[in-house]
């Protein structure tokens, strides 16, 4: 079975040396070996453990949660339930998430199209409503007519 050194890992996930040390010592790592040099060797079949790792980490779930979910692996198919209610459990929050994050994006593009256009006037007066400095709901419901024609 080939063997890969930390280096190798890192240049193929993209994920630095110092970090999958961190990961190591916090435990989210227990299927590492150490050669007899004492350097870590990865095999072939570790690499989808390092591939859930990276995707959990990247989905914001902290390394302690990482940690229990790779002990629950590394200790078989007793553990199976924990680990899909623990998918299921991180699935929810990460479409929280993405909700989130698009409601974030959306308000981000209505005001990136609000200063264009108020550019394009010259003044952001053309928003607002006759003697205040309120943004007229009419504009809001203009941009989202015209994102919707161009979608």
């Amino acid at each position: 079975m080939k063997k890969f050194l930390i280096g190798d890992i890192s240049a193929m996930y993209n994920i630095s040396q110092d970090t999958l040390r961190y990961y190591d010592k916090a435990g989210l790592l227990p299927f590492v070996r150490k050669n007899k040099a004492g350097r870590r060797e990865f095999t072939e079949d570790d690499l989808g453990y390092i591939e859930v790792i990276d995707c959990l980490k990247r989905s914001g779930i902290p390394v302690k949660e990482i940690a229990k979910f790779m002990d629950w692996c590394v200790k078989g198919d007793q553990t199976l339930p924990q680990r899909y209610q623990f998918m299921i459990e991180q699935e929810a929050a990460l479409e929280k998430k993405i909700q989130e994050l698009q409601a974030q994006l959306d308000f981000l593009r209505w005001k990136k199209w609000y200063y264009q256009t108020a550019n394009e006037a010259g003044t952001e007066k053309v928003f607002f409503k006759e003697g205040t400095r309120q943004v007229d709901d009419k504009w809001h419901q203009k941009y989202l007519e015209t994102k919707r024609r161009e979608s």
